[in-house]
């Protein structure tokens, strides 16, 4: 009888406790100082067991927010071409993706970050590190400006979320994708590059 190649399915049970374990450790201590090694020892598992199971430190972040897509996928597209347009180019991925499948994870995990502290925390986590720091290492601005200039650019995108898929406020809701790529995607640019009142 020939041997199946490749890895055994893991215990679920073990996954579970590791997926717990980076919850807190990324909620309590932030995506840049939770360390694979500390996630292994709230689980009791060996560090190498989390590297099995999620590779990196940022695919075990993406599995332990629940993260509906993969930014590093995204925003090579998002960043590529001229700096004016990136703005417009962030909007219409932003838009695709939440009116895409992907979307009712993305608005489950709104709705849960709205009344959950721990879910806040991840969320928060994820749109500063996995995306907003992504966009803004990107640009030639005010390093002091950073925080506030991702803070904007998250009220409009999350804005823009909740409104067209939790509220369904119209005429946002069914609003053509373009329509709103040419209608926020300005604003989003003035927020990443633009002047800012001090």
């Amino acid at each position: 009888m020939a041997r199946r190649s490749g890895r055994r399915p893991g215990n679920p049970a073990t996954r579970d406790a590791i997926l717990a374990a980076a919850r807190t450790a990324f909620a309590e201590r932030g995506f840049d100082a939770a360390t694979i090694r500390a996630v292994a020892a709230a689980a009791e598992v060996d560090p190498a067991l989390v590297h099995h199971y999620f590779g990196s430190k940022e695919q075990l972040f993406l599995a332990a927010v629940q993260a509906p897509v993969d930014p590093r996928e995204l925003l090579p597209a998002v960043l590529a071409g001229d700096r004016d347009g990136i703005g417009e180019r962030l909007v219409r991925t932003f838009v695709a993706v939440w009116d895409s499948p992907a979307g009712a994870a993305g608005v489950a995990l709104l709705r849960s970050a709205v009344g959950n502290e721990w879910t806040a925390r991840l969320v928060r986590e994820f749109l500063t590190t996995q995306v907003l720091r992504r966009i803004l290492d990107h640009l030639d601005v005010d390093p002091a400006q950073l925080p506030l200039r991702g803070g904007l650019v998250a009220t409009q995108l999350i804005g823009l979320a909740v409104m067209r898929h939790v509220i369904r406020l119209e005429p946002i809701a069914s609003a053509e994708p373009e329509t709103l790529v040419a209608t926020v995607g300005p604003t989003v640019q003035r927020y990443l590059t633009g002047e800012l009142v001090d």
